[in-house]
């Protein structure tokens, strides 16, 4: 496994600790406001989840992406304008899904 495989498994497990730990904390206050503080807290986590997943697995796509056209421009430079446009056609299809979850994140924000 390479060493973003490794990186993106010890973010998600903190971001998944980081949860956990959230609710447990507030695990008591949720018991005596009813059901629906434990559902307020659970949709803002999941909010903060969605934009946070999102933004790492666009930017680890993206990275990809960039590694291989450039590798691809470094064996064969006359390539480079068959290699590029699609590219960046890419990068912009993987930044609209980070984008529409940041939008859905801010969705769920306002039934708070």
């Amino acid at each position: 496994m390479n060493r973003f495989g490794k990186l993106a498994r010890v973010i998600v497990l903190s971001m998944l600790l980081v949860a956990a730990s959230a609710q447990l904390a507030f695990a008591q206050g949720a018991a005596e406001a009813g059901n629906k503080f434990s559902t307020m807290t659970a949709m803002a986590v999941a909010a903060g989840l969605a934009i946070g997943i999102a933004a790492l697995g666009g930017a680890l796509a993206q990275g990809r992406a960039v590694d291989s056209a450039l590798t691809g421009i470094a064996r064969n430079p006359g390539a480079s304008g068959k290699i590029l446009v699609p590219m960046i056609l890419g990068l912009a299809l993987i930044e609209s899904l980070v984008i529409y979850a940041f939008i859905i994140a801010f969705m769920l924000l306002p039934k708070l």
